[in-house]
């Protein structure tokens, strides 16, 4: 099947800079990019086009990294710092995801939710509650969505409501991963330990054996807060470090990682990760919001370390991308005026994070370089247009600082259109 759209089309093959084609065509088959055409080949002239003239297509957003139980805590308990903010809001809010009726509501809330804010993939934290990681799983299949969806384990220092027994733990997960397995399918199961702090030993090393006996991508936690990485020296003294922690317990499955903050990591920290393939999840809303700190963006870009942006909701307060890309450059602006010689990021490759950046978790995705799955928003960001002249650049930086998702006037994922999922649940229309 081919499908044909025309607009104005801006992209980040490479971080450096966007790539534009104005009043241009994007040809789809088979849900996969076939090229970008200035003038339509004959070969297409047939084909229906579908004209959005004077309208911005852009890859849709992919979420590295967020809580999808947390959701209903956005903007709570800020005035505390990471680890007593988990136990004040964060678990007790969690254990109420044993009850199926509350957590359909919420997830259908999250996920509709997300549409609005014009994510298209989404690497997913549940609650340890099997019932209701099933549940959210099959309501992301429902949506159309892409994502990652983990059964969070946890069997120490957590509320009694949460904490596990070690071999429930494994067993309940590796009943979820045997029922999620599908490779054709735009949602997949992927292990989730909390963090450390939360997970014992055994449990570290059941879970990176499950990795590797199934072949299931892993998601953490990582170098968050210094309270939360002395609580880890304490825990596990005999080794050198929170990532060394994890390379221990075989939790850095190469290529296959996302690691969630990375704020504070050493030089040999560093090193592994990079050797490892290992993706960092840029969380600069939630590293703010529970006073965590500034990862140096700027020395992780030069360095080659794989990169993307999350919203890392209820840490963060918003589930905008666009939101989460203004924080980002805020974060790296506030960075150089404290080390001026690391440089700040630019636009090009904060929307690179946020496209292909976190889209390359989920395979050939967030760019419309051919090959690649054709994930996209149509954007009619043209107000003011009449008053000043500008660029499509200048365009789509105005519509991430300053629209919404009311600017979002359709969404793909894999040449599909995407309908608002649960959008009559409730009947409120919940701001992304």
């Amino acid at each position: 099947m081919i499908r044909i759209l025309k607009g104005s089309l801006l992209h980040t093959p490479e971080k450096d800079c966007f790539s534009v084609h104005p009043d241009s065509y994007l040809v789809i088959r088979d849900g996969l990019v076939e090229g970008i055409y200035g003038e339509l080949p004959d070969l297409y002239k047939e084909i229906p086009v579908e004209e959005f003239p004077g309208k911005l297509i852009i890859p849709g957003f992919a979420d590295l990294h967020a809580h999808a139980p947390q959701y209903l805590n956005c903007g709570i308990g800020y005035d505390e710092e990471l680890l007593p903010w988990l136990q004040k809001y964060t678990f007790p809010l969690e254990s109420r995801y044993k009850d199926l009726r509350f957590a359909e509501t919420a997830y259908k809330r999250f996920i509709a939710d997300l549409w609005r804010a014009g994510t298209t993939r989404a690497s997913i934290f549940a609650t340890k509650h099997l019932p209701a990681t099933k549940l959210l799983f099959e309501l992301f299949r429902e949506s159309g969505l892409g994502a990652y969806v983990g059964k969070v384990n946890m069997d120490r220092n957590a509320v009694p409501a949460l904490e596990e027994k070690t071999a429930e733990s494994l067993a309940e997960t590796e009943e979820f991963i045997l029922g999620a397995r599908d490779p054709e399918d735009l949602v997949k199961p992927i292990i989730t330990p909390r963090f450390v702090p939360c997970t014992t030993p055994e449990l570290m090393t059941g879970l990176g054996l499950l990795a590797e006996k199934y072949d299931v991508p892993i998601q953490s936690h990582l170098s968050e807060n210094r309270d939360e990485i002395e609580l880890v020296k304490k825990l596990h003294p005999e080794i050198g470090s929170f990532t060394e922690v994890y390379e221990t317990y075989g939790l850095l499955k190469r290529d296959r990682t996302i690691m969630a903050h990375g704020v504070y990591l050493d030089s040999k920290e560093r090193e592994i990760l990079l050797d490892r393939g290992i993706y960092i999840a840029h969380s600069p809303q939630s590293n703010f919001n529970v006073s965590s700190g500034t990862m140096p963006l700027r020395e992780y870009l030069d360095s080659g370390m794989r990169l993307g942006l999350a919203s890392d909701v209820a840490g963060g307060h918003s589930l905008s991308m666009p939101h989460n890309i203004v924080t980002a450059r805020a974060a790296s602006n506030q960075y150089w005026v404290d080390h001026p010689e690391c440089p700040k990021a630019r636009l090009s490759e904060v929307f690179y994070l946020a496209t292909k950046g976190s889209g390359a978790f989920f395979g050939k995705v967030g760019s419309f370089e051919p090959g690649y799955e054709a994930d996209l928003l149509v954007v009619d960001d043209r107000y003011g247009e009449s008053l000043v002249e500008r660029t499509l650049e200048e365009r789509l930086q105005r519509f991430i600082y300053t629209g919404d998702d009311r600017s979002i006037e359709k969404r793909v994922v894999r040449g599909k259109d995407l309908p608002c999922p649960f959008a009559d649940e409730d009947g409120v229309r919940h701001p992304a």
